[in-house]
């Protein structure tokens, strides 16, 4: 519990190979070009107030503060949906979910009983990074489809271990009490049998149900185990945590650890996990060169009280459209690569896709539209960011657009319950640098730029075309 010390195959046609890097390349001992490696940490319902670096007063970050320190802290950064599934689905491939049917107005994510997945046609980080002989291991939860061919081994990674889909999926016993009520009385040790979720390696279930107890520490040990296995080649570990997903599970060691209860308990696990990691970066020599992110897939559950989590200052939750459903906590370490600092730019887990195939020197497929941009001139404080716009879509409807400073809702809906959709016309209006809270509606002062946003709206439809939805399969 220290902190850790300062001191695809059938898709790799469609990509092309570049040349020389730039400040990618590292130097090895052999003073030989060495590629980056790549480590995405993706948690699983963090609140944009949840870290001790983005504010928390009662939950002990060390490790992530320190990283957040030594690194990049960004304060705009976005997800893809703000929901598990659709999120996943646009980190992985740079693409908003819409465009590979990873999204649907009836049923918001994957479930044991469906039978779709991301598609095999769909070009994942993993894949892409396959074809510079890139070594890849996805470790945690994976979401984007139980079966084959929609699993990470059918992805580009070469090895998976982990749980398929919701860690509050399967549930075969009732606990007393509603939904919300017993995830909340009774998301303890003695209850982990309740959920017979499937901990799978590659594409055989290993174990079921899944000991949540001790699945936050297992995931560490095996993100571990593969960065020495991996430690002479270029390598991509994407470990998505389960947690702080309901029901919340730690290990003993954690037990009643938080002054903020079990949520605090689960978050400094991770905590403690993360610290794990870099401690093994530098052991082995790695951390120069090895580019970690940290960040989530949505913002905090509000449904659960205390259990789920904390968005700061920022309104709204997991499953809605305003910013504390969408802009997520992220942290980028590269130590002696990237300057430390706060970046305030505008980034999207949807622009990591085409920011590592830059570092790696792969040119982006020219068969289809990407919806993220290589970050990297921000990164290394070289250039401005190219974006000016984030899409808040809820199923297959954008909701809000957020146009540099500004963002307009059309629609409104609660995160969860009721169904009621507000059409917004004149749009709610926020200059989000001045109000990141949305509290005070200017729409009424400025109607040229809802004019602008509007035109923003009526060109990104234009670039959407019908797919087969995966959800609804």
């Amino acid at each position: 519990m220290k902190s850790f010390n300062s001191g695809i195959i059938a898709m790799t046609g469609l990509l092309s190979i570049g040349f020389a890097s730039q400040r990618c390349a590292v130097e090895n001992k052999d003073s030989n070009p060495k590629m980056p490696n790549f480590i995405i940490i993706f948690t699983d319902d963090l609140g944009y107030g949840d870290l001790g670096v983005f504010g928390h007063p009662t939950i002990k970050t060390p490790n992530l503060d320190r990283m957040a320190y030594e690194g990049q802290k960004w304060t705009q950064f976005y997800v893809g949906k703000s929901v598990c599934t659709p999120s996943r689905a646009a980190l992985l491939t740079g693409r908003l979910p819409i465009r590979s049917g990873m999204t649907s107005d009836t049923r918001r994510v994957l479930f044991p009983d469906s039978n779709g997945g991301l598609p095999p046609e769909e070009i994942t980080i993993a894949a892409a990074l396959k074809t510079m002989d890139y070594r890849t291991a996805a470790i945690g939860k994976w979401h984007l489809g139980h079966k084959s061919p929609f699993l990470p081994t059918d992805h580009g990674f070469d090895y998976y271990y982990g749980i398929p889909y919701s860690n509050d999926m399967d549930r075969v016993a009732e606990l007393p009490g509603d939904w919300i009520t017993s995830q909340i009385a009774f998301a303890e040790e003695e209850f982990w049998e309740a959920y017979n979720v499937p901990l799978m390696r590659n594409d055989e279930i290993v174990e079921r149900p899944a000991d949540q107890r001790t699945i936050t520490k297992r995931f560490t040990e095996e993100t571990v185990a593969k960065i020495k296995e991996y430690k002479d080649e270029p390598f991509f570990i994407y470990l998505a945590h389960s947690m702080p997903h309901i029901p919340l599970f730690r290990s003993e060691e954690f037990k009643d650890a938080s002054l903020a209860g079990i949520y605090g308990d689960v978050i400094e696990e991770i905590d403690w996990s993360v610290g794990r990691i870099i401690e093994t970066l530098k052991e082995e020599g790695l951390d120069g060169n090895t580019l970690v992110i940290f960040t989530s897939d949505n913002g905090h559950w509000h449904i659960f009280e205390t259990h789920g989590g904390f968005g700061g200052l920022l309104r709204g939750a997991k499953g809605g459209t305003f910013e504390g459903g969408m802009r997520v906590p992220t942290i980028f370490w590269w130590p002696g690569q990237i300057e430390p600092g706060i970046r305030m730019e505008l980034g999207t887990t949807m622009d990591l896709f085409p920011t590592f195939c830059k570092l790696a020197d792969i040119k982006l497929p020219g068969d289809r539209l990407y919806d993220g941009y290589d970050i990297s001139p921000v990164m290394f404080q070289t250039g401005a960011g190219q974006r000016e716009d984030v899409f808040y879509y809820r199923g297959t409807k954008v909701f809000a657009i957020r146009h540099n400073s500004y963002k307009a809702h059309f629609l409104t809906r609660d995160e969860y319950g009721d169904p009621t959709v507000t059409t917004h016309d004149p749009p709610l209006l926020y200059n989000l640098d001045i109000d990141p809270s949305e509290k005070y509606n200017i729409a009424g002062k400025h109607p040229e730029i809802i004019a602008e946003i509007r035109k923003v709206l009526e060109d990104h439809k234009s670039t959407i075309i019908p797919v087969e939805n995966q959800l609804e399969k």
